[in-house]
């Protein structure tokens, strides 16, 4: 009984459940990227590239046979994923920055001490 309140005391201090809701709206959060990048960035710059679809971009290692599927190389979606990661950390990165603004403003100044 005593590791079961143990876990109790652990899951529910502040920063786990800071931590937890951190996550879930995070993935949220990719969803709305990884969409921004799909549906909204990705169609005008391939538009400008002279391509439509990013994702299809791909290099066959091997044909499809009768047999076997095509073997290929799918670099289209690895952009893809590249821009949805540096979309995420750019605007973590701006959120964090924000926040230590805030943070800074707020702390207090030390009393100086004449004597």
């Amino acid at each position: 009984m005593g590791m079961l309140k143990e876990f109790k005391e652990f899951a529910v201090r502040g920063n786990v459940v800071d931590m937890a809701v951190g996550i879930i709206i995070g993935a949220a959060f990719s969803k709305i990227v990884s969409s921004l990048v799909k549906d909204v960035v990705m169609p005008p710059i391939g538009m400008l590239l002279g391509k439509v679809d990013f994702s299809e971009l791909s290099i066959v290692l091997h044909e499809k046979t009768a047999t076997t599927e095509a073997v290929t190389v799918n670099y289209g979606l690895n952009f893809n994923s590249v821009l949805d990661f540096v979309i995420v950390a750019l605007v973590i990165f701006l959120v964090i920055r924000q926040m230590n603004k805030l943070k800074q403003q707020e702390a207090p100044k030390p009393e100086s001490t004449k004597g």
